[in-house]
């Protein structure tokens, strides 16, 4: 409890500081924990609070604040210290990190910050972070190279991987990343060393694989908690279980998405030690009691004996399941849908029925569906006669049209291999533009192939592909045309 304790504090000390108010105690609590763990635990801490904080900073940027917190603490923290100490070195930080030549992490709204004053100040750095990564750049080197860089200089080599590790899990929750980062500069301390470091580490990092899978996913999970929110986050899971499981009732879907939406909400920010575990062990179980039955697929998931978070992990990397017939989706009707009791549950049923038929489709299609559903909601039910504003909407039929072709090309980049997908989107532009150069080609082709590289999958990285999907729901439904000929 120690660790946790002094992590909530450094969340409220770290770069832009603790808040006026008790700062007396804050200051008290921060010596405490920094005589308690000692300056090197503490510095570690402040590089992964840091690290996590501000995604884009470059290791230099990161280590400067910590070494400036640290400083803080040695110097405020010792015996005899002056009682004004705390304040006006904080105050000093404060002022620094508004020069525009500080060595800290950069952030666009930095200067907007510092036109305020005082407290106002404060609480505007404070709110600054950068958007999680969805994209990983840290490359685990060879056991070789990790004892070498180990050897050279331990220090040095623990804060590059914590702050590495670290901007690569910036959602993972804060317990289980500190979990993760400590066992695992610990197997590096030990293995290095070792008589025989590759049997060493093949066998600790084997131990460690589950920790390593939970820490994983649930940066991911709470990644896109972040990006969508809780509403739209349960709408997610929603679009996610129905297309891996299409012929499951809409009732249990509905249920398990709620379920994991309540899951992250309650353990991304957590500070309790075993949350995610314990929670993920408790969906597990849900969704084995709902949709075993229901799809042989999870039910093979369910019979797995190895433990709860293999369980999940075996479901969570089911593919598309082929899509069931739900032609002649009726749009939801205008009664319900200004209705407030059950207007949600309306759109879901509409949402779930696409869904089924567009297994292959991107998420953010199904999210745009759903956009377009609550907007003419919202835009008529306000109305002297909502049937009638109702009755005078046009089905977003370019929409359905984007839904068919996104469907149409996942499909095929599922069912194929990547180089004959690759091939046939190369015959594809050839017919679609017969006058189009070589070169415009074979642009296409990459273009297209790396969308559905990256996008083609349950669970895709939710900003990028939805930025994606939203340029071209937004070219499609304002422009003058069709959808372009580019987009599958």
């Amino acid at each position: 409890m120690k660790t946790i304790i002094i992590t909530t504090l450094l969340l409220m000390l770290t770069y832009s500081h603790a808040i006026e108010r008790g700062r007396d105690y804050m200051r008290d609590k921060i010596c405490q924990e920094f005589n308690h763990l000692g300056k090197d635990k503490f510095r570690s801490l402040a590089i992964i609070m840091n690290s996590r904080k501000y995604t884009n900073s470059t290791f230099e940027e990161v280590k400067s604040i910590a070494v400036e917190i640290v400083a803080l603490a040695e110097k405020c923290c010792v015996e005899g210290a002056d009682p004004e100490c705390y304040t006006t070195e904080s105050l000093a930080l404060s002022a620094k990190s508004c020069d525009p030549n500080n060595p800290f992490p950069k952030h666009p709204g930095t200067a907007a910050c510092c036109r305020e004053e005082g407290l106002e100040r404060k609480l505007c750095l404070a709110a600054l972070k950068h958007p999680p990564k969805e994209f990983h750049t840290y490359v685990e080197p060879s056991n070789e190279e990790l004892c070498g860089a180990f050897r050279k200089d331990p220090q040095d080599f623990a804060d590059r991987f914590l702050y590495e590790f670290s901007i690569d899990h910036s959602h993972t929750p804060l317990p289980l990343l500190i979990a993760s980062t400590t066992t695992y500069l610990s197997i590096v301390g030990t293995c290095c060393t070792h008589a025989q470091p590759t049997v060493c580490f093949l066998k600790e990092k084997l131990e460690r694989k589950s920790l390593m899978m939970l820490t994983d996913l649930s940066n991911k999970a709470c990644s896109r908690y972040s990006v969508f929110g809780k509403e739209k986050t349960k709408l997610s899971y929603f679009i996610t279980y129905t297309q891996k499981s299409p012929n499951a009732s809409v009732e249990d879907i509905l249920t398990l998405a709620e379920d994991a939406s309540e899951v992250l909400a309650k353990c991304c920010d957590s500070l309790e030690e075993d949350c995610v575990q314990k929670e993920v062990s408790n969906h597990t179980a849900k969704t084995c009691n709902k949709l075993s039955t229901q799809d042989k697929r999870i039910n093979d998931c369910c019979l797995d004996n190895s433990g709860s978070l293999q369980k999940y992990v075996c479901i969570y990397s089911l593919p598309w399941d082929k899509n069931t017939d739900s032609s002649n989706v009726a749009r939801p009707t205008p009664e319900c849908l200004c209705n407030v009791d059950c207007r949600q549950r309306e759109i879901y049923n509409y949402i779930h029925r696409f869904a089924q038929t567009f297994t292959y489709a991107p998420e953010a299609l199904l999210v745009a569906l759903y956009d377009d559903s609550l907007t003419v909601a919202n835009s008529c039910c306000g109305t002297e006669d909502p049937a009638a504003c109702f009755a005078g909407k046009k089905p977003p039929t370019k929409l359905f049209d984007l839904l068919s072709k996104g469907n149409e090309m996942c499909g095929a980049y599922t069912t194929h291999n990547f180089l004959d997908f690759k091939k046939r989107l190369r015959e594809h532009y050839h017919k679609a533009l017969p006058s189009a150069s070589e070169d415009t080609i074979s642009g296409l082709v990459e273009q297209r192939s790396t969308f559905a590289s990256t996008c083609c999958h349950l669970n895709a990285p939710p900003s990028y592909c939805g930025l994606k999907v939203q340029s071209e729901v937004a070219y499609t439904c304002t422009g003058s045309g069709a959808a372009r000929k580019d987009f599958l």
